[in-house]
């Protein structure tokens, strides 16, 4: 999965995204979720005492630059664990 920059306002609200150079504006409220997944298949270890391991998904519906008129894409984003940043999982263009 690829890392990307999430961009925020004043009160943690993603306002952009930023993916291989490019700049994408969030044109819709996000949607955050908790998925369970399975510790094994990841590169880190389950703490102690913890019976699974959750991980956050952001679902945001962006376009590319500043342009009010161009489409809207979905981007599903994946909290990376380890350094507190961002991964995209999907993008689903025309999918809003």
């Amino acid at each position: 999965m690829e890392h990307v920059i999430v961009q925020t306002d004043n009160d943690g609200m993603p306002t952009a995204v930023l993916s291989k150079g490019r700049e994408w504006a969030v044109g819709a409220e996000p949607v955050r979720w908790f998925e369970r997944i399975n510790w094994w298949e990841t590169n880190r270890r389950m703490p102690k005492g913890n019976s699974g391991v959750d991980v956050e998904v952001l679902q945001l519906q962006v376009r590319l630059g500043r342009n009010d008129r161009s489409a809207l894409t979905t981007m599903y984003l994946q909290r990376d664990g380890l350094g507190g940043g961002w991964r995209l999982r999907e993008t689903a263009a025309g999918a809003a």
